[in-house]
């Protein structure tokens, strides 16, 4: 085990041990499904295609999902092909079904964050905020539940927030030759 996942297995046992209630299992579960295959993000993206006023914004969503999707899902995972924290460390304990793909990056914390930092941008800072705000509880909540180490969460973060700044930056290109 190299030192950086040694530092990572550390810090989730610190969560598992000293973080960790029964009354918070289902708060951080419940958070966690938010991310389950981007559903919420999808379904929000989808809704706001439908209002003139936030197609544009639902639109962008999307496509800086699905890049983000391409990089950690298609790309990196496989081609780094992290275990699971949880096949390392017999002593972590997970509260959700095991996930059958790679660890790093986190798919859960990229989608929120390629979506949550469009918000951010685009839409009033009233929802742009809370946004952000619920895809840092995403990342956080994979760590409490133990399928992803510390560094996945912030690689997925990482992407998450390069994803949404390529879609930003080229709609604003295509945009400005449009006018």
């Amino acid at each position: 085990m190299d030192w950086i996942t040694g530092i990572d297995i550390s810090i989730l046992l610190f969560i598992q041990e000293h973080i960790r209630a029964d009354w918070m299992d289902g708060i951080w579960k419940a958070i966690t499904f938010l991310g389950d295959v981007g559903w919420f993000w999808i379904a929000l993206g989808i809704a706001l295609l439908i209002p003139k006023k936030t197609r544009k914004v639902g639109l962008m969503a999307l496509l800086s999902l699905a890049l983000g999707t391409l990089i950690t899902n298609v790309a990196l995972k496989p081609l780094i092909a992290r275990i699971r924290p949880f096949d390392l460390e017999n002593a972590l304990t997970i509260l959700v079904r095991k996930p059958r793909d790679y660890s790093f990056p986190s798919g859960h914390t990229c989608a929120s964050f390629a979506c949550a930092f469009i918000y951010y941008r685009m839409a009033p800072k009233k929802y742009g905020v809370p946004a952000v705000i619920l895809a840092a509880l995403i990342g956080l909540s994979r760590l409490y539940v133990g399928v992803h180490y510390p560094t996945d969460v912030l690689g997925g973060l990482l992407i998450g927030a390069i994803s949404s700044a390529i879609i930003y930056h080229v709609a604003g290109k295509i945009e400005q030759k449009g006018t």
